[in-house]
């Protein structure tokens, strides 16, 4: 009988952690956040929102003051830093995987090649769209304090390293979170 009260106490708690952990709720997906503020001169600004889908993160943007019914290049650069008043500080595009500037439909971009915004006749834009070869938190691609950065003008994903997408009307840092 006193064997039997251990054996039978190991097996009731064997089965509690069991029950336990296959009623765990899954792992929340890591997520990234970014406040886009207006450059010197410039009256855009916008929010930015990454979460991280398996191999790929899904990108939404909303930006508002860019100039009506127009097409503005948009990346994530090197640095997180915005202080320079023109965007600047925020370096080159984020490029971890040394590749030439391209369309962010293609597999040859850098990581940072993001597709435009199209701005409405309001001078809003929205993008919701899921891309590769970045990660919020891990790994070569990981965004997590890098610098986003909205041009002026739009991409013309071809001329090097830039895509000839003008002035930095925006910028913002990628937090965690």
């Amino acid at each position: 009988m006193k064997i039997l009260i251990p054996l039978a106490a190991a097996a009731l708690l064997a089965a509690c952690q069991s029950a336990s952990t296959s009623m765990s709720t899954p792992e929340e997906p890591a997520r990234a956040t970014a406040a886009l503020q207006p450059t010197k001169g410039s009256k855009a600004f916008g929010e930015a929102t990454f979460e991280q889908v398996g191999d790929k993160v899904r990108v939404i943007v909303f930006a508002q003051g860019l100039k009506p019914e127009a097409e503005h290049g948009f990346h994530i650069h090197e640095a997180g830093d915005c202080s320079s008043g023109d965007g600047m500080s925020a370096k080159g595009h984020f490029n971890p995987h040394a590749k030439p500037h391209g369309d962010p439909k293609s597999a040859e971009r850098h990581a940072g090649d993001l597709p435009a915004l199209k701005a409405g006749k309001d001078g809003r834009a929205k993008i919701d769209v899921t891309v590769d070869a970045i990660s919020i938190g891990q790994g070569d691609g990981n965004i997590v304090g890098r610098g986003l950065i909205v041009h002026a003008d739009p991409d013309d994903y071809k001329t090097q390293p830039t895509g000839n997408a003008g002035a930095r009307i925006a910028c913002g840092v990628i937090k965690a979170g």
